[in-house]
């Protein structure tokens, strides 16, 4: 695959059943979400301690294959004004490496405030800050997720 697509374009190569998978990538950790075959809900799947590329790659293929992804849907961190910040520069190369190990399509959503979104509404709920801390990367993955998948639902319905 040459690198990551429009998520216009995404819409347009996808079959009718198949599943996504969000990716949170921080700089300690890799939060993953993953959508129901029909592209309705996203929801948490696990949390990936950062390593070397090579071996996040080869944990990220893996589940890839197990659950017989269809997509990928990359967090870009933008700055709050829509810019590139270091930590989209280095999700861009992360997708151009990753890009290299998979045929499978990749898009970027912006994820500004996800985490910040996911974490007020665990407090509001009471989650101690142990469970948290364990929780808030894969939470934060379905939360891209989600807003990719509305995203599509949209592009799939018909115009008036």
């Amino acid at each position: 695959m040459p690198g990551p697509i429009a998520i216009e374009d995404l819409a347009k190569s996808l079959p009718v059943k198949a599943r996504l998978i969000g990716v949170d990538l921080g700089a300690k950790t890799i939060g993953l979400a993953i959508s129901d075959i029909e592209r309705r809900l996203a929801s948490p799947l696990k949390t990936l301690r950062r390593a070397a590329f090579a071996r996040d790659a080869d944990a990220l293929t893996a589940i890839l294959a197990e659950f017989d992804i269809a997509g990928i849907v990359l967090g870009l961190p933008l700055d709050l004004d829509g810019r590139d910040s270091p930590r989209a520069q280095s999700t861009r190369a992360f997708a151009r490496n990753l890009a290299k190990q998979t045929d499978l399509p990749i898009v970027f959503w912006d994820e500004r405030f996800s985490t910040a979104v996911v974490t007020r509404s665990l407090i509001a709920n009471d989650v101690s800050r142990a469970k948290r801390a364990e929780v808030v990367d894969k939470m934060a993955a379905a939360y891209i997720l989600q807003g990719a998948l509305d995203r599509l639902a949209g592009l799939s319905r018909p115009r008036d």
